[in-house]
């Protein structure tokens, strides 16, 4: 909860003593303990005193206010400093970068074509010009997406919406997207899908050397949202693995997306994640009909929970960090369940001519329902409509996340 507009929140801090001895008080001979009061006063400005004697004063370091509170207790003195709540409001923000695969790629005019917005881990095309970037355009047509349309990121932000090219700058809310369509986390645990598919921990790694140096230093960072969705190409890779322990197999996959992706983008100064755990996998065309699905939702939790604890974990340890993680599977389960509460009309299979540009236009000489009408786009990945509904639960999410300056 925020305080009311040009107010603070001070810490009054009372020693009370227990113990015998007399006269000056001793500190070490006695207990104490503090009891603290928060009071609502005016905002400081940095370097105002609160009161004549200067014993308690505003400061401001690393863009956080903190009150350095020194209370006289009898010659020894007692610090406190209070930091409060990062900052993140989801209205305010500027500009959204994002990390993943498939789920979250958006075509670029400078990408591999169906994989990506910018480059790829072929020699020569992972590294790119600053030219190229700031000239490099988010494509929206048929094949802009995994999708056959706009996906989540594009909703969520409203850049690149439109069919044609847009610029990211030219955005009210930037979309910076170094996701990369067949992605999983690193490869040190599972193949690449082809010999051009950017990793996870490669795509930071994409980012923070080519691109920071050209928009990430411009940025007034705590308008910027760093957004990683990852694990839906390694469940599924690994689904079949029968050498491994799961929850250990997935805990060391997401330990790594926090130390070689999260934590560099953490150091470079970005403040504010979002995770999204995994969508309802155990659910699509394939798996509806098998009597052992995989992955199955079993799988799909243990991954959920590693990443809600890695999140924690990493917010605990950085307290000037904001790390939420959305819950996408709870949200599509939820469409699943009731889809004709979101104007869906099949939830258990796809148009298998879905690749087909002509499918949008006379979908019933294809055997299929308008598009919009599937949950699932593919065996894979949802419908654009699908992506279309969870974005305003996702800008919701993150309303309900924001703090105040």
């Amino acid at each position: 909860m925020c305080p009311p507009d040009g107010i603070g929140a001070v810490a009054i801090m009372t020693p009370h003593y227990t113990g015998t001895s007399t006269g000056a008080r001793d500190v070490g001979a006695e207990k104490m303990t503090m009891e603290v009061e928060m009071v609502l006063l005016p905002r400081l400005t940095p370097q105002r005193d609160l009161d004549s004697t200067n014993r308690v004063r505003a400061t401001r370091g690393s863009g956080l206010l903190s009150l350095l509170c020194v209370v006289a207790l009898g010659g020894h003195h007692v610090k406190a400093t209070y930091i409060p709540k990062p900052y993140f409001n989801w209205d305010d923000t500027k500009y959204l970068i994002a990390f993943g695969d498939s789920y979250t790629f958006v075509q670029g005019t400078a990408g591999y074509t169906n994989f990506s917005f910018i480059g790829s881990y072929l020699p020569g095309q992972f590294g790119f010009s600053p030219s190229t970037l700031l000239s490099n355009k988010i494509v929206q047509n048929f094949t802009g997406t995994a999708e056959g349309g706009p996906n989540w990121v594009e909703y969520l932000t409203g850049c690149g919406l439109e069919p044609g090219e847009t610029l990211p700058q030219d955005c009210a809310v930037q979309l910076w997207n170094f996701a990369f369509a067949g992605a999983d986390v690193s490869l040190e645990y599972l193949s690449q899908h082809h010999d051009y598919t950017i990793p996870l921990v490669n795509q930071t790694q994409q980012y923070l050397t080519w691109a920071e140096p050209v928009i990430g230093k411009r940025m007034d960072k705590s308008r910027a949202l760093v957004a990683v969705w990852i694990g839906i190409n390694d469940i599924n890779d690994s689904s079949e693995f029968t050498n491994v322990s799961f929850p250990a197999f997935y805990d060391e996959l997401i330990d790594t997306v926090f130390t070689q992706s999260v934590r560099p983008m953490y150091k470079a100064g970005y403040k504010n994640f979002l995770f999204i755990n995994l969508p309802p996998l155990d659910r699509t065309a394939a798996n509806v009909l098998s009597l052992t699905p995989l992955p199955n939702k079993t799988m799909i939790g243990w991954w959920g929970d590693s990443l809600a604890r890695h999140s924690e974990t990493f917010a605990a340890r950085n307290a000037d960090v904001t790390a939420m993680v959305y819950d996408a599977n709870r949200f599509l389960n939820g469409v699943l369940d009731k889809p004709w509460k979101y104007d869906i009309k099949n939830t258990i299979s796809y148009c298998l001519d879905y690749a087909d540009p002509d499918v949008l236009q006379q979908p019933v000489l294809h055997g299929c329902l308008p598009l919009d009408d599937y949950f699932w786009y593919n065996s894979g990945h949802m419908s654009s409509h699908t992506h279309q509904l969870m974005a305003p639960d996702i800008a919701k999410f993150l309303r309900e996340q924001s703090t105040c300056k």
